[in-house]
């Protein structure tokens, strides 16, 4: 089957148009008032439906609705968030007021894929987060509203870089070694969209698809789990445009740096004196600034309504130099036309960023340079000529030293970003029982990334080079992708039985194009980026100049896929799903794969006489996702050209195809089990998941293959674990209301199979211990193992001793050495949490709140690599200062790694504190209500931990050294638990909020 558009998606788009005069349906208006049933007040959005069909609306600002039923409808079903869902028969009746209870949750309405589905019918493993329970304050990434909310989704910013460069979302362990580890992201229904275009203000609900039964009708890229996000739309409430503002001003301080040495300490060891008293952390480092405004327009008339936001940030991080100014717009349009048969919704996004990336390696310079050398050349105890370094003091002459107030403010490392995104949804009511929906979506991404390192510049602009000085790099980047989807769905009630039953047809279209260009040796530094190539003299020897271009073939993808719900006296629940997906980024002869998925989920207190208890249900999951490699045509063969030495030019085969290369496979079975009683609930999870044909470049034989390297399936993951989510509403009380939820997870991720049986990886890196790896990756062994000798403490040279771990009476810890029988190396930690624990606290006192949310991780260890090397007191290297931390030994002057340098990461943290006041305005005032809040985010952690964070490391990028760069476009998912030197220090953010609506 070739992958190109049919007439599936045209057919389906098509009928969603025609066939309007199919309801010449005898139909009636039921009008009425939805409140609350305790202190009366309307409630706006509670959602009104007729029973076995997909008709329905919701409330509006004053809790009245219109709903239009045929007449052979019985039933209306009125539900809203936190309220126990009501039936009642319609009858005769043409007015219908209801009064809802606070109480269950059970029959919330979760958005899942492709659809939405009452929370108790749900057999997967799926956690809904509304804006309400978000986490707060001046949130600049999505992801991190959700951030300890839900149980088995791990988000990191190690440290508090506000661009995120070494970010991580993870759900459930790593569920791939090579290609994208982190979730799906669905933004209103489209696939793919960019989180990074979806404003943290403008999100109204996030549903996590964590297991293989709820991600496998995403198919191949369901296999990480899967983010649907919703965002906010307006009310068709009549003549009434809402605005609402938010103002965050915030401010952003070190929260915990590397502790070092001061002059006098240094000094004491014997360092170099260089006359000066500098605190380089300090000069490095700064209070950032944040603004965050936010503005939106929603409103409404008859069957159309419509939300326009616009949302400003400004964000300074806490290095010199560094932070981003966004702008970002967006509009959600809704209409219903033909007695509410026919609905479209448009909604488009348009965002731009203006990054600065800062230099994070000012602050690793910070902690290693001389606290007595000066930061000016001026102030030098001799002769030194500061106008070549632009003003500054340089060590010459050291490997690996450079004057980190030069590095964050001479150079430039700055990043536009513009994206767009839209997307269309038309649905035909066909019967009161089956509906078409037709959806077209598009987004367009540009990135512009720019460095440069002036010719004063020592950093990496090679000052003292007599022949070329300067650097500037250059990155351009354009992707897009279309998605075009149209599906059917089919609901109706049979006695006892409800049955809903979906089908129907994906393609999207993606492209990607990028350049680079690096060049140099500028005569002077009086030029900008407009000109800046014009002005290299690198353009007279081409062979200075790097440049790479990649334009990638279009990959498409095309998929059928098809879902059956049904649920049976109102207690068993049955869904099994099924996608076949093909895709061009696999091999010519396994391009295609199939999806199924199935569940059953039975509430047993329908059955079982149990006293007080309101939910008991067991669930049973079980489904099969795939993931696609990262990079197009890794089936194709690789040839490179010749220029041979008779000036001919040939090409050479440099990687063999491979037709076969099929998806990444995963299989996850899931057991859950919910629990409510009164004013507690409980949900536990249990989840087993194989992950199977890894797509890795492997050596082969050239005999057959004509070279020795192509792609190819290999390898086996196996992960189990459990997540455990508890809430409980201590008191409710009517002004006094207080409730607490805890989530809870652990796991544990085997290598079962791989490339080679056994490896150590993860270099220490320079100065002296380069070749020094640090993570055991084995057959059969744990994910993240750190590997090393055991210290025993120090000999008179002031050498470090071992501890002879196989009594053998001889120690042997040569790196060389490290998987030898008779080596002296053991499991010296691992990188990833045994536990993670998130604890939320809501209080509210009249028209008080306060929200304190709570955050751990225990069991992790992290090697400290600023300790490995500037901790013992080496002769040879008195210029550069010292980690000076309580776990430093007395009389240690040479440095190798061992599990001195491994500490426990155990950490408990005060993630979270808002304090916030609501002030109403009755009458005919223009203000409808305003809210003041004081939020405190990081504002304490218990951990033993020496370094600047303990936040797990879950990824690595590897030792760049004496000033390379840092590669974030290769990160290692196999080597957690390394506290690189690059790594941007944490930050405590004091933040004033103020929300008016009006």
């Amino acid at each position: 089957m070739k992958l190109n558009v049919d007439y599936v998606t045209k057919l389906l788009l098509l009928l969603a148009v025609l066939g309007l005069s199919n309801f010449a349906y005898a139909q009636r208006t039921i009008t009425g008032t939805v409140t609350d049933a305790e202190s009366g007040e309307p409630l706006i959005g509670a959602n009104i439906l007729v029973v076995g069909t997909s008709t329905g609306t919701i409330t509006d600002f004053d809790g009245n609705y219109s709903v239009n039923v045929s007449a052979d409808a019985t039933t209306l079903e009125f539900s809203y968030t936190g309220y126990a869902s009501q039936r009642v028969e319609i009858g005769s009746q043409t007015t219908i007021d209801l009064a809802l209870s606070a109480g269950e949750v059970l029959d919330e309405v979760v958005v899942i894929g492709y659809g939405t589905q009452k929370e108790k019918e749900i057999t997967s493993s799926v956690t809904s987060v509304n804006a309400e329970d978000f986490n707060q304050g001046p949130i600049t990434d999505p992801a991190q509203l959700l951030q300890g909310k839900v149980a088995g989704l791990q988000v990191y910013n190690r440290g508090g870089d506000p661009n995120g460069q070494n970010s991580v979302i993870r759900l459930r362990g790593i569920s791939t070694v090579g290609a994208n580890a982190e979730p799906l992201v669905v933004v209103d229904g489209i696939i793919g969209a960019s989180l990074d275009n979806v404003d943290p203000n403008d999100i109204e609900s996030m549903s996590v698809l964590k297991d293989g039964s709820a991600a496998a009708i995403y198919g191949s890229r369901g296999s990480s789990g899967v983010i649907l996000i919703t965002t906010r739309t307006g009310s068709k409430e009549a003549g009434k445009v809402q605005f609402t503002y938010n103002g965050q001003v915030g401010a952003s301080t070190a929260f915990n740096s590397v502790p070092v040495m001061g002059r006098e300490d240094f000094l004491a060891t014997g360092g170099t004196d260089l006359g000066s008293n500098t605190d380089w952390i300090k000069e490095v480092t700064r209070t950032g600034v944040n603004n965050v405004h936010s503005l939106a327009a929603a409103g409404g008339a008859g069957n159309t309504s419509y939300r326009i936001s616009g949302n400003y940030r400004n964000v300074d991080g806490i290095l010199d130099n560094s932070g981003f100014e966004q702008f970002n717009a967006r509009l959600n349009f809704s209409t219903k036309a033909f007695n509410d048969r026919v609905s479209l919704d448009f909604n488009s996004s348009f965002t731009n960023r203006k990054s600065d990336f800062g230099f994070r390696e000012g602050l690793r310079y910070a902690v290693l340079y001389n606290p007595t050398a000066p930061v000016n050349g001026a102030d030098a105890p001799f002769s030194f000529a500061s106008e070549q370094y632009g003003g500054f003091f340089e060590t010459l002459g050291l490997f690996d030293s450079f004057n980190p107030v030069a590095i964050v403010n001479q150079n430039r490392n700055d990043g536009k970003r513009n994206e767009i995104t839209y997307g269309a949804r038309l649905a035909y009511q066909v019967t009161d029982n089956f509906s078409i929906t037709g959806r077209i979506a598009q987004q367009n991404t540009t990135v512009d990334n720019r460095q440069y390192y002036p010719t004063t510049s020592l950093f990496r602009g090679n000052a003292t080079s007599p022949t070329r000085k300067g650097r500037a790099d250059f990155y351009n980047e354009n992707t897009s992708f279309k998605l075009y989807e149209g599906y059917g769905t089919y609901l109706n009630n049979f006695g006892n039985t409800d049955l809903t039953l979906t089908a129907g047809y994906s393609y999207q279209q993606n492209n990607f194009e990028s350049n680079t260009l690096r060049l140099g040796d500028f005569p002077d530094n009086s030029q900008d980026f407009s000109n800046i190539i014009e002005a290299s003299q690198d353009l007279q020897n081409a062979g200075f100049i790097t440049a790479n271009s990649d334009a990638s073939p279009d990959e498409k993808i095309i998929a059928f896929f098809a879902r059956a719900n049904a649920t049976f006296d109102n207690a068993i629940f049955v869904n099994a799903s099924v996608r076949r997906e093909g895709s061009t980024k696999l091999g010519a002869d396994n391009r295609w794969g199939i999806f199924p998925a199935f569940g059953v989920g039975v509430n047993l207190n329908r059955y079982l006489a149990i006293n007080n208890v309101d939910q008991l249900k067991v669930r049973l999951g079980y489904g099969v996702t795939g993931a696609l490699p990262g990079q197009n045509g890794l089936s194709q063969p690789i040839r490179q050209i010749v220029n041979g030495d008779d000036g001919s030019v040939s090409t050479e085969l440099i990687r063999a195809a491979n037709p076969d290369l099929k998806w990444e496979e995963k299989a996850e079975l899931n057991l859950g089990v919910e629990f409510g009683m009164g004013r507690f609930n409980a949900t536990l999870d249990l989840y087993n998941r194989d992950i199977s044909d890894f797509i890795l470049e492997r050596t082969v034989d050239a005999a057959i293959f004509q070279v020795d390297r192509r792609f190819e399936n290999a390898g086996k993951l196996n992960t189990q674990g459990l997540e455990l989510t508890l809430g409980y509403d201590v008191l409710n009380s009517g002004k006094v209301n207080w409730t607490t939820g805890v989530v809870l997870s652990t796991y544990k991720t085997t290598l079962e199979e791989y490339v080679i049986p056994k490896e150590v990886r993860a270099n220490l890196g320079a100065p002296g211990q380069n070749g020094t790896n640090m993570i055991l990756v084995a057959e059969g062994q744990e994910i993240g193992q750190i590997w090393g000798p055991v210290f025993e403490g120090v000999n008179a040279e002031g050498a470090p001793t071992f501890v002879d771990l196989n009594g053998d009476g001889m120690v042997v810890s040569q790196q060389d050495n490290a998987l030898d029988d008779n080596a002296d190396f053991d499991v010296l930690g691992n990188g990833i949490p045994d536990l993670e624990i998130g604890w939320t606290n809501q209080l509210t006192l009249g028209k008080w709140s306060v929200n304190a949310f709570f955050r751990g991780a225990f069991g992790h260890s992290l090697v400290n690599t600023f300790r490995a090397f500037y901790e013992p007191v080496i002769s040879t290297q008195s210029s550069y200062n010292y980690v000076n931390t309580d776990l430093r030994v007395p009389g240690l002057t040479s440095a190798q790694f061992s599990s001195l340098y491994v500490e426990k990461a155990d950490f408990f943290k005060l993630d979270n504190l808002t304090i916030a006041r609501s002030f109403s305005f009755g009458g005919n005032s223009a203000i409808r209500g305003i809210t003041v809040s004081l939020t405190g985010q990081n504002l304490f952690v218990i951990t033993n931990y020496t370094g600047s964070d303990p936040e797990p490391s879950l990824i690595d990028y590897g030792a760049p050294d004496n000033g390379a760069d840092i590669d974030f476009s290769n990160p290692d998912v196999l080597s957690p638990g390394i506290d690189r030197r690059y790594n941007y220090f944490a930050s405590r953010t004091v933040t004033f909020g103020l929300k008016l609506n009006f």
